[in-house]
């Protein structure tokens, strides 16, 4: 269960199907001696080959109810499986990316999180306790990126799972930190450390505003599969960089010391453990200066 917040200030719980499911799954013996089974790659393959079928269709409508999924934001389209559904584009005008050079825009649609880069700094991602070099695997990465900020965006299985570049820029290859594959829900990581045996991608983003930005993606239980588009090159702000396939998945952004400031909602609300919620290309922060100007 997470509490989270609107622009506008308001809080609530945010306790999804999904993680009720796990707590079951997690909460009985029987329950957890599944699980080992479940996250096997031959039962993920198996799950990937389900969602891609033409049967999947049928249980789109379902899920869009019992979600209350705006289908309206995204293209009117007959999707020939619940993969093909899960990785829907939007409708034209359904989000505006902000263009103001000097604006940090959201990755993606989600609750976020920041957490300043300090000595003492040890931020929770799905209740496992990390420090930027143990996230990162690297003393050197690390170093690069104290006294900025690290965003972490955790996404839904109700919300839109695409994700985009947060500025314009020149992106480095996709790196790519193996594990075993399991669930990075919070309901599995009360009784073991999952999320650090998460596979996880990342590129390091040579930005036109904002210094060297990192964009990290986490896969899930079951299928969770990251789809990024490789390849170092010029890329623009609002650019989709990825997408990821079936499961609740994580979005982590690094910021270096100096470049920018979260807006003052996101600061309160993570000091006090408080999500924000947001959408894809909305203002989340600004360049440092431009705080000090106002």
């Amino acid at each position: 269960m997470h509490l989270t917040a609107d622009r506008k200030g308001k809080i609530e719980q945010d306790h999804s199907i999904q993680d009720r499911v796990l707590e079951g799954l997690y909460g009985c013996r029987v329950g957890r001696m599944l699980v080992r089974p479940l996250i096997s790659p031959r039962v993920s393959k198996a799950g990937a080959a389900c969602l891609q079928s033409a049967v999947s269709a049928r249980f789109i409508p379902l899920f869009i109810r019992l979600h209350s999924i705006p289908m309206e934001d995204y293209e009117k389209t007959a999707y020939p499986s619940f993969d093909a559904f899960f990785k829907r584009s939007l409708a034209k005008g359904a989000r505006s990316v902000c263009r103001e050079q000097e604006t940090f825009v959201s990755p993606c649609d989600g609750r976020v999180s920041v957490y300043k880069i300090d000595d003492a700094c040890a931020f929770s991602v799905k209740h496992t306790t990390y420090t930027v070099k143990s996230l990162l695997k690297s003393q050197k990465l690390a170093q690069r990126f104290a006294g900025g900020f690290v965003w972490v965006f955790r996404l839904c299985v109700d919300d839109y799972h695409r994700y985009i570049y947060v500025d314009d820029g020149m992106v480095s290859a996709h790196y790519k930190i193996p594990g075993v594959f399991h669930t990075v829900n919070p309901a599995a990581n009360e009784r073991y450390p999952i999320y650090k045996e998460n596979t996880r991608e990342y590129c390091l983003l040579k930005s036109a505003h904002f210094g060297t930005v990192l964009q990290m993606e986490v896969g899930a239980m079951l299928v969770g599969k990251i789809e990024n588009r490789p390849g170092e090159r010029r890329v623009c702000r609002g650019e989709e960089k990825g997408n990821f396939a079936f499961g609740g998945s994580t979005i982590i952004v690094m910021t270096q010391k100096g470049q920018v400031v979260p807006d003052g909602d996101i600061l309160r609300y993570s000091k006090s453990g408080v999500e924000t919620r947001v959408k894809l290309g909305e203002h989340v922060g600004a360049k440092r200066k431009s705080y000090a100007a106002r």
